[in-house]
């Protein structure tokens, strides 16, 4: 009999992208939640909750692609428009969002991810995932995007309706605005683009090095690195599930997907550095 597959939620709204590069204006499927939930689909059975009003069939059905999809009732859909300045910076509106997500599906999962885009998920839907899942991975960002319309705000807040959470990402900026304790955590990974960043184990402090790669954009390159570190981490040690998930990212912008082999992830991860660090 072959192994049964991992079951696993992943939660956020998915967004309609504007994406405006220079003279070139094109709209997509987005949101932290599409990205983790593309990644993890290479690890687990994925079932997605989200909350929208309307969109493309074609997205519903990628949606759909990648495993169960659970749609919230609400009168409008989150949408962002992005401005990008380079292949790294950019500029972020909130153009419309769609209604909060304040149930989980019943049952219980081998992993719960937590991947807001615009205040959507309420502090007792944290403890609930922690009490319905053996690890519960999140991401900072939507937690501390003011919900208001227009230029995207970040906003301070206390970090400890998060304790318990097993893995936790955010990109070194958006830490900041978060009072977080290294050791509240099993993994802390803290993204800098495409410069070093840092990952703490139970506190210890790593540095990883991601790979360079020529990408004209680098959306969701986050919370695909946080769903490939979550899958890995279910079967793997911490320093390898680390440099697989740098690796699982770098090919992921080399070609806008996920579809490629694991072989090539492996290869690839020989090249990316994680290092110990003192303090």
């Amino acid at each position: 009999m072959g192994r049964v597959k991992m079951r696993c939620l992943v939660v956020g709204h998915v967004v309609r992208d504007v994406i405006k590069r220079g003279s070139k204006i094109e709209e997509r499927l987005g949101g932290g939640a599409y990205y983790s939930a593309l990644a993890l689909s290479r690890f687990c059975d994925v079932e997605v909750l989200t909350s929208f009003s309307t969109l493309p069939e074609e997205w519903i059905d990628e949606l759909r692609s990648l495993g169960k999809l659970t749609v919230l009732p609400s009168e409008e859909t989150t949408s962002y428009e992005l401005t990008y300045l380079d292949s790294n910076r950019r500029e972020l509106r909130l153009i419309s969002r769609a209604s909060s997500i304040n149930e989980l599906p019943a049952g219980r999962y081998d992993t719960i991810l937590l991947n807001p885009v615009a205040n959507e998920i309420p502090e007792g839907l944290v403890r609930e995932a922690l009490d319905r899942a053996k690890l519960v991975s999140a991401d900072v960002q939507g937690f501390i995007r003011s919900p208001e319309l227009g230029q995207v705000r970040l906003i301070r807040r206390g970090g400890s309706f998060l304790k318990g959470v097993n893995v936790l990402h955010g990109d070194v900026n958006e830490m900041g605005y978060l009072t977080l304790n290294p050791d509240s955590f099993d993994v802390l990974l803290l993204s800098n683009g495409p410069n070093p960043g840092t990952a703490y184990l139970r506190g210890r402090p790593y540095r990883f090095v991601p790979v360079k790669v020529d990408v004209e954009e680098s959306t969701g390159a986050g919370d695909i690195f946080l769903g490939a570190f979550t899958g890995f981490y279910l079967n793997c040690p911490f320093i390898q599930s680390l440099k697989r998930a740098v690796a699982f990212t770098a090919l992921f912008l080399k070609y806008r997907s996920v579809d490629f082999g694991m072989d090539e992830v492996g290869e690839l991860s020989k090249r990316v550095t994680v290092e110990a660090l003192s303090g």
